[in-house]
């Protein structure tokens, strides 16, 4: 695989790498400065500094996401571990119940005298959940993650994510909601959640608010477990078909009002804006956002669109932010699965195209054999398990997931409107729902529907590699 050699992609690169690299080890100020001198003084000529150039940009991506990685591992509160204090939250995301407490995300502004804003997860006791955006007061004690147990570090794993303590409280009480752009994006989310599934309930909401929102908590274990045996739990998490979806529908009401191509361009950006600050800053939908909102700003400039120049700039300011980001699974997943999408497909869709299919599926078949074969050593290695049926699963979820989201942003819009016309929609969008749990239940009841075993697992990686290689030779055979 080469990506195109031209000076951006490059530079984008080479800052990523630096990025990543801070993962590794870190460095400092004075170390970086040091380097970079050290490479300006053994510029030979002008040939070398293309070279030197993007040497320096590594240096300086390794030198950010050192400091980014200080940020992240540093803690107020990880010292007073086992105090306790009135305290003032603002809740960052939905809860997690589970059979004893609830776990809620949020930053902490204040605790006891002590003025801060540091992430936390708060521990609050089974029942009634605070809204996401909602500041509350509490009174909690501090308290470390769990340890290592079972295959899952969870204290390493919220580390990551800037978290260091939990805040265990008995109880809370509601102060406000807060307002900006986090009060913007908690009323664009809200207004979804009531307008995507209006008058479903059971497994038919909590799939489509899992494909619009990202969110499974409300699906039973059971079915959860269906949706990631069968291959099919990609379709829970927020991806860049949902943005893609966001901004055609933008376009084409632009389109239907007769408005000027470069209003409904702006439109298109707002649109993804609000849909990704609502969703959540989960690395699919960041990726995606940023790639669409490139694609609409080439338009705007008449710049020529570079699919790869997107990718890299996604990649850039995920890592940017965290270089920790480069450990997630969502992360990896993501981008394994498209830089297949862009290198493996079309070998695939060549390969298929010999056989006698219906039009639009050896697509639908290559895609899912090139996401498949791409992110199933990172769901060994991240969940300890591959599902074996995932192509067929996916071709035949792939005709509903379309039209279902469709139906969820019709729904959406309308609901404010007419709840009636709304809960009409939603009714015929809950078969298609139905339909995807029907699909998740079918493949994970085949024998075999998983690999969980080593040597299962490492034969079945062995199998894939081979498939890819014959395809890649057969390709150049031609």
């Amino acid at each position: 695989m080469s990506i195109p050699g031209r000076s951006p992609q490059k530079y984008a690169a080479a800052l990523c790498l630096g990025l990543a690299g801070a993962n590794l080890i870190r460095g400092s100020t004075p170390v970086a400065l040091c380097l970079c001198a050290g490479l300006a003084l053994a510029a030979p000529g002008r040939e070398a500094r293309p070279v030197l150039l993007l040497a320096a940009l590594a240096l300086l991506g390794w030198w950010w996401g050192s400091a980014r990685l200080d940020a992240f591992d540093a803690s107020v509160l990880l010292p007073r571990v086992g105090e306790a204090a009135p305290g003032l939250a603002v809740v960052t995301g939905p809860a997690r119940g589970g059979e004893f407490d609830l776990r809620v995300p949020a930053t902490l502004r204040r605790f006891g005298a002590v003025g801060l804003r540091e992430p936390v997860m708060l521990d609050l006791p089974v029942g009634r959940s605070p809204p996401q955006g909602a500041i509350i007061a509490l009174r909690g004690r501090l308290r470390l993650p769990r340890p290592a147990s079972h295959g899952f570090d969870e204290r390493t794993w919220l580390r990551r994510h800037g978290v260091h303590v939990f805040v265990l409280a008995r109880g809370w009480r509601l102060v406000g909601r807060r307002g900006g752009i986090g009060g913007y994006a908690d009323r664009v989310r809200r207004w979804l959640a009531r307008g995507v599934a209006p008058g479903l309930a059971g497994e038919r909401r909590a799939v489509l608010e899992g494909i619009v929102l990202g969110e499974d908590q409300e699906l039973s274990s059971g079915l959860r477990t269906d949706f990631r045996v069968s291959g099919l739990y990609h379709l829970l998490a927020v991806s860049g078909q949902n943005v893609m979806f966001v901004a055609a529908c933008v376009l084409g009401l632009a389109w239907l009002l007769r408005v000027p191509r470069w209003i409904g361009e702006l439109g298109a950006l707002a649109g993804i804006a609000s849909y990704v600050l609502a969703v959540g800053a989960q690395p699919s939908v960041i990726r995606a956002g940023i790639a669409g909102a490139l694609g609409s700003i080439a338009w705007l400039s008449a710049r020529q669109r570079d699919r790869w120049h997107f990718l890299l700039v996604g990649a850039l300011v995920l890592l940017a932010w965290s270089p920790y980001n480069l450990l997630d699974a969502g992360f990896q997943l993501s981008f394994a699965a498209v830089v297949a999408i862009f290198v493996a497909v079309p070998l695939a869709k060549d390969w298929f195209a010999g056989y006698p299919l219906p039009p639009g599926l050896p697509e639908v078949l290559a895609v899912s054999l090139a996401c498949g074969v791409a992110t199933a050593p990172i769901l060994w290695l991240e969940f300890g398990r591959i599902p074996v049926y995932s192509v067929p699963a996916n071709a035949l979820a792939a005709p509903v997931v379309a039209p279902l989201l469709g139906l969820s942003f019709a729904a959406a819009v309308a609901a404010p409107v007419s709840t009636g016309f709304a809960a009409l929609i939603a009714a015929a969008n809950g078969w298609l729902a139905a339909y995807l749990v029907w699909c998740a239940h079918l493949i994970a009841g085949l024998p075999g529907a998983s690999v969980s075993s080593t040597p299962a697992a490492i034969g079945l990686l062995l199998l894939c590699a081979a498939g890819a290689g014959k395809l890649h030779l057969s390709r150049q055979g031609r």
